[in-house]
C-alpha cells in the first residue's frame, strides 16, 4: 500500500527536507506541497489524500486551524503534525491528529507516524469493503447487475472537472483555451480564469479530443481553436496568441514546432 502525503510547511527549506526524509519509506508517495493552509484546503479539496504531514506556524490560517477545518470534509487525510512547538500537542489530538512530531524530525519518530496511518488506512479500507459486501448482498437481482449497469470505461463526457472556490465545476472542452503547468500544479485557462484541476497534463492530453488539442510544450496543451496568431519566436520555436481575455501566448518547442507546422500547414 501506497498512501498519497501532502506537506504542509511554509518554510521551503522544511518541505524539502520532510520530502527528502520520506523517500527513506516506499509506502509513501509525496504528490503534493502547499506553503500556506488556504492552498493546502484546495489541494485536500481537490485529490483524495491519504495522510497531510502539516506545520502548525504559519502565516494566515493555522496549521491548527486547517487540521480542524478538514475534520469537516467528507473525505479527508489523516493528519500528522511535524512543527517545531510542543506546546500544541493536547490540542493536536483533540481535532484527531494521528501524530505529533516535533522538527528536526528522526526518521524513527517519522517511521511509527507512518505505521500508525497504515494501520488507520487499512482498517478503513477492512470496514469499507464489508459494507460493500453486505450492499450487494442486499442488492434485488445481484448477480445480473453487470448486465444492467453501463459499462463507465465507456462513457465519454466534453467536460473538465475542476476546482472553482471549494467547489468541482465542469469545465466544457471548447471552453478551455489552454492547460499548463505551475509550481508543479496542473491549471485550465478558460477566457478570463485559471483554474486547478487534479490531472496531470500527460492524463490531460489523453482525456481531450487530439484533433483539437495540441501539446505544444512539456508544460502547455492548447485548444487549436482558440489559436489567433502563430509568432516566430527564437530558433526554430513558436508563440501561439491564443484567444483568451490576456491574449496570452503559449510557447511551441522547437520539436513540436515541426509538427504544429505538419498539422496547420504553414
Amino acid at each position: 500500500m501506497k498512501l498519497k502525503a501532502l506537506i504542509v510547511d511554509d518554510e521551503y527549506p522544511a518541505r524539502q527536507e520532510l520530502r527528502f526524509a520520506l523517500k527513506n519509506f516506499d509506502n509513501i508517495e509525496v504528490i503534493g506541497e502547499a506553503a500556506n493552509a488556504q492552498e493546502a484546503l484546495v489541494l485536500i479539496k481537490a485529490l483524495d489524500y491519504q495522510v497531510l504531514f502539516l506545520d502548525i506556524s504559519m502565516p494566515g490560517m493555522s496549521g491548527m486551524e486547517l487540521g480542524a477545518a478538514i475534520q469537516e470534509l467528507p473525505c479527508k487525510p489523516f493528519v500528522i503534525f511535524v512543527t517545531a512547538y510542543d506546546e500544541y500537542a493536547v490540542k493536536a489530538f483533540d481535532i484527531n491528529a494521528v501524530d505529533y512530531l516535533l522538527k528536526p524530525v528522526e526518521i524513527s519518530r517519522l517511521k511509527k507516524a507512518i505505521d500508525k496511518v497504515l494501520k488507520l488506512v487499512g482498517d478503513s479500507g477492512a470496514a469499507n469493503l464489508e459494507n460493500q459486501e453486505i450492499e450487494e448482498a442486499e442488492t434485488p437481482g445481484g448477480d445480473n447487475q453487470a448486465d444492467i449497469n453501463l459499462d463507465l470505461e465507456q462513457i465519454k463526457i466534453d467536460r473538465i472537472p475542476a476546482e472553482k472556490k471549494g467547489k468541482t465545476v465542469l469545465v466544457p472542452e471548447s471552453d478551455l483555451v489552454f492547460a499548463f503547468t505551475e509550481k508543479d500544479y496542473v491549471y485550465l485557462k478558460i477566457f478570463d480564469e485559471k483554474l486547478f484541476v487534479r490531472f496531470t497534463l500527460k492524463e490531460l492530453e489523453k482525456r481531450l479530443d487530439p484533433k483539437v488539442f495540441f501539446r505544444t510544450h512539456r508544460c502547455y496543451l492548447v485548444n487549436l481553436h482558440k489559436v489567433k496568431e502563430i509568432v516566430p519566436f527564437f530558433n526554430g520555436t513558436y508563440n501561439l496568441v491564443v484567444d483568451d481575455k490576456e491574449k496570452s501566448e503559449v510557447p511551441v518547442s522547437r520539436a513540436q514546432a515541426k509538427k504544429l507546422k505538419r498539422i496547420i500547414g504553414f
